[in-house]
């Protein structure tokens, strides 16, 4: 494995090894073990958090364990570490703390294995799309333990659920990205979603009916308020010391770049640049959070995690600013409370139409913001929480309809200039 790799895995692997630790110290390891056996078996729809229906401390050991399939992975099978991969594993943890399990994330990335074998490929060919799309974990505890089965068949048609989400998912990854052309950074969130639109559908059939839920901490915990600011200090010394002062250039450098899929800005810049971004996006994520008096828990860390993640993928302060901006607008114009659950998400995942202010413009990005907050407030209800990018599907929806208005306007303005 070569130098940069080595520098991506050590950081991932003592990440993972401080919440672990940190987990087992919080609630002691009897009580922290107990609850993160405990959420295996519990709802992991939307929008359940972790910390809510279980504990601070076995939810970081499941965050940690969830990345640590990702790592091992990506380890095993030979992929090399990049913005992709780095983004994909910040994923899987951040989503640890709010519907990922261990449990229910290996039959989807099992069933995407099966789908490389049928078209005689390599799962290391796919293992974006099988990281990515453990976001339709969330099918499988369904399937075990809420819709009436019981025992080992129960668990055996979660699984079975679960493996044939992961196999669909690369012939309609494909599908997707071709809607968006690359403007909607979470494409798995609407390539799940798509998917999830049918899986609920025909649970739906059955006579099964959704129920709304949202578990969501609101107690204070100074753990969980310092948990990203001091994980994204780590990154920012991090990319400092080992860059210099090159990794002020390259952080200038992102910043010029429109994120479009596939942005690698470790590829494109340096490792120490994308650091530096990620965890400067990371400490921007917890700032907006204790300014508008929001709650740190399991979503919110879960979504700083995910784009300090998208930060070498994509996501930087320059194309970030329009959308979240345009979700506050509309927030506001539409009496949202900031601080509500639905509205803090969608400031924070909104980033994944990130490149359509970097592509397209200040005011593209904020238009594309304001129409964003009105879809996600919406889609969930439509997948039954089973797909836990929600922002990513409202995004490519979002996103879909912009770039076809854009490129509409385009052509027929040549046509007649």
């Amino acid at each position: 494995m070569g130098t940069k790799n080595s520098k991506i895995l050590y950081f991932l692997i003592m990440l993972i090894l401080f919440l672990i630790i940190s987990g087992l110290l919080i609630d002691g390891p009897g009580n922290a073990l107990r609850s993160f056996f405990n959420l295996q078996v519990l709802p992991a729809r939307l929008l359940n958090d972790f910390i809510q229906t279980g504990s601070i401390g076995g939810t970081l050991i499941n965050a940690a364990l969830v990345g640590a399939i990702g790592l091992f992975l990506t380890v095993i099978l030979k992929v090399q570490l990049s913005g992709p991969t780095f983004a994909a594993i910040f994923t899987m943890i951040g989503f640890g703390f709010f519907g990922k399990t261990v449990f229910n994330i290996i039959p989807v990335i099992t069933g995407v294995y099966l789908s490389a074998k049928i078209v005689r490929k390599m799962l290391r060919e796919y293992i974006i799309i099988a990281l990515f799309g453990t976001a339709l974990g969330p099918l499988v505890s369904l399937i075990s333990y809420e819709i009436g089965f019981t025992g080992i068949k129960a668990v055996i048609a979660g699984i079975t659920g679960g493996i044939a989400a992961g196999f669909f998912l690369p012939a309609i990854a494909v599908a997707m990205l071709h809607l968006h052309q690359g403007y909607n950074l979470y494409n798995m969130g609407l390539s799940c979603g798509f998917f999830a639109l049918f899986a609920a559908s025909f649970v739906k059939a059955t006579g099964y009916r959704f129920e709304t839920a949202v578990e969501w901490y609101t107690e204070k915990s100074l753990v969980l308020q310092f948990l990203v600011p001091v994980i994204s200090a780590v990154l920012i010394t991090a990319g400092l010391i080992s860059g210099g002062k090159k990794c002020l250039k390259d952080f200038r450098d992102i910043q010029k770049l429109s994120g479009r899929l596939p942005s690698d800005f470790m590829d494109l810049c340096s490792i120490e640049g994308s650091l530096l971004n990620s965890g400067l996006i990371g400490l921007a994520g917890s700032l907006y959070i204790y300014i508008i008096g929001g709650d740190f828990n399991g979503p919110v860390i879960g979504g700083l995690f995910t784009i300090m993640g998208f930060a070498a993928f994509g996501t930087h302060f320059k194309n970030s600013w329009p959308v979240v901006l345009g979700v506050i607008l509309s927030s506001l114009l539409f009496s949202q409370n900031l601080s509500s659950p639905g509205p803090v998400l969608a400031v924070i995942f909104c980033t994944t139409l990130a490149p359509l202010a970097g592509q397209f413009g200040i005011f593209t990005g904020i238009t594309a913001g304001f129409i964003h907050l009105v879809m996600v407030l919406q889609t969930g209800s439509w997948q039954g929480g089973l797909n836990l990018y929600n922002n990513g599907f409202a995004g490519g929806i979002t996103a879909t309809l912009i770039v076809s208005v854009i490129q509409w306007y385009r052509i027929n303005k040549s046509d007649y200039s």
